[in-house]
């Protein structure tokens, strides 16, 4: 059965539409693959002469066992933005009498082919063979390559559990990035270390190599969880339109804004329930971690708020930006019936402006935890917080008026260019720099916290004037609406 599925697949990639585009794509990923792969090689079986070289004096083995669970941790991080899910692979299958054991068991064959499972093998196993094997014996090397494969095979079905667990509960996705920020935050303050622990962990497997089949255990286990949860769940979801609600949301805190708050609501389905959209919302998660890069201690004491303020617009505004950059074409598949219903416009505007401001508030409360390391960085990402709400989201919006570039919503955001116009490469400038033509300025002529001032100013000022500028929008919108259809029709 597995070898008819992927039969299926091999024929139905072949008889697809524009499969020549999608060769030159996979091209492209084949070759950018190979790279990495021979990269990882190379590195692999350089190891211990690298080790040597960039920290010299320092235990070759204490540094390789570190190292080995940091990788993970990071492998974990990106499976979640960039592995896919192969679901949608079996849906053509649920109405036809097939076992969904059968079912599953492809599904969970299918996710072991990728990159991100033979990364740790090329890059691990040749030290353990040459090095662990002299050092402490063939068996210690041995179980070293089975515990390795063995967190592979755990951050593969973590990691699409997570993500599963997620399309349906966003407080999955809330609560996860609460602990990878504890974790994070533990690791910057030297309270824990993940390094320390790694060390630790295959040191102990150094010595008493039977310790491996435990994590054997837990890959076998997550396993077992993924596959049941796939059975229990692998059906076609909501095709029952008679058990719609139609008014109000599934989130009641909307209600209090009207029909703003139902057209919000919706959007919110729309970003859950489809690909394009969902990776595209969700990268915004990575990106909450850019602090840990740009926030110096230094920098801090200083008062130099140069990059520290970069970091705190992207941090809290990267929603804006990556999600606000395609604005209309997220519904450019039903945007003739927007217009021809008796949709306000101005509704439709004020739900957009409240969609980008919720985005921009969650993020800014999230990213405040960075305020536990100084209150200055409190402070200045209070001020990229008002500048993105004011001013950032009516740049947005003002830049998807003149982008008429249809959206798949069922492809993924990786590599993925549709949508992507001149428009909305040029919005990044006035997002990102322009906040510098109001720091820079005041910061040299009086001080670093009169530029944050004036750019909190300018934030707040967009806000009071909304009224202002969503009568300028809609008026923007009206001179090019028929443009902007036009060009969703153009199936390209």
């Amino acid at each position: 059965m597995l070898l008819t599925f992927l039969s299926h697949q091999w024929t139905g990639f072949w008889r697809s539409r524009g499969k020549g585009g999608t060769i030159a794509a996979q091209l492209v990923m084949g070759f950018l693959v190979l790279y990495i792969i021979g990269v990882a090689i190379l590195v692999g079986y350089s190891m211990n002469s690298l080790i040597e070289h960039f920290l010299p004096g320092k235990d070759v083995i204490v540094v390789f066992n570190g190292v080995i669970l940091y990788y993970f941790a990071i492998d974990f991080l990106m499976r979640i933005q960039l592995q896919e899910l192969p679901t949608l692979a079996v849906v053509p299958y649920l109405h036809l009498n097939i076992p969904k054991r059968k079912l599953v068991y492809f599904l969970n064959i299918r996710a072991l082919f990728s990159a991100f499972n033979i990364l740790p093998l090329l890059l691990f196993f040749p030290f353990s063979i040459i090095q662990i094997a002299l050092s402490f014996g063939s068996f210690a090397s041995s179980m070293y390559m089975v515990t390795i494969f063995a967190l592979m095979v755990f951050n593969n079905y973590a990691a699409l559990y997570f993500k599963r667990l997620s399309i349906v509960n966003i407080w999955v996705v809330i609560v996860g990035g609460a602990f990878l920020a504890t974790v994070g935050l533990l690791e910057y303050f030297k309270v824990y270390s993940i390094t320390s622990l790694s060390n630790i962990v295959f040191q102990r497997i150094a010595l008493q190599p039977a310790m491996g089949f435990l994590f054997v255990a837990l890959a076998i286990v997550m396993f077992i969880v993924n596959a049941r949860y796939l059975r229990n769940n692998l059906y076609i979801e909501e095709l029952k339109s008679g058990e719609t609600k139609k008014s109000s949301t599934d989130y009641p805190f909307l209600d209090r804004f009207g029909d703003a708050g139902t057209l919000v609501a919706l959007e919110i389905k729309l970003i859950l329930r489809n690909k394009r959209s969902r990776s595209t919302a969700f990268k915004g998660l990575i990106f909450l971690f850019y602090g840990f890069l740009m926030y110096k201690q230094s920098s801090i004491d200083k008062n130099e708020f140069g990059l520290i303020l970069f970091a705190a617009l992207f941090m809290t505004g990267n929603l804006i930006l990556v999600y606000g950059q395609f604005m209309f074409g997220w519904q450019s598949a039903e945007f003739d019936g927007l217009l021809a219903n008796k949709v306000d416009i101005k509704t439709f505007f004020k739900a957009k402006f409240l969609l980008l401001t919720l985005s921009a508030t969650a993020l800014t409360l999230i990213v405040s935890l960075y305020g536990l390391i100084s209150w200055k960085l409190a402070v200045v990402e209070l001020a990229a917080y008002l500048y993105n709400v004011g001013v950032g989201t009516v740049v947005v919006l003002y830049f998807a008026t003149r982008n008429a570039k249809a959206i798949d919503l069922s492809k993924g955001s990786n590599f993925n260019w549709q949508g992507v116009s001149a428009t909305t490469m040029l919005l990044v400038l006035p997002t990102l720099l322009v906040p510098y033509l109001i720091y820079f300025p005041l910061s040299f002529l009086f001080h670093p916290y009169w530029g944050i001032a004036g750019l909190a100013i300018v934030g707040l000022a967009g806000i009071l004037s909304r009224n202002f500028w969503l009568g300028f929008l809609v008026n923007e919108f009206n001179k090019r609406k028929y443009t902007i259809a036009a060009g969703f029709r153009e199936k390209s």
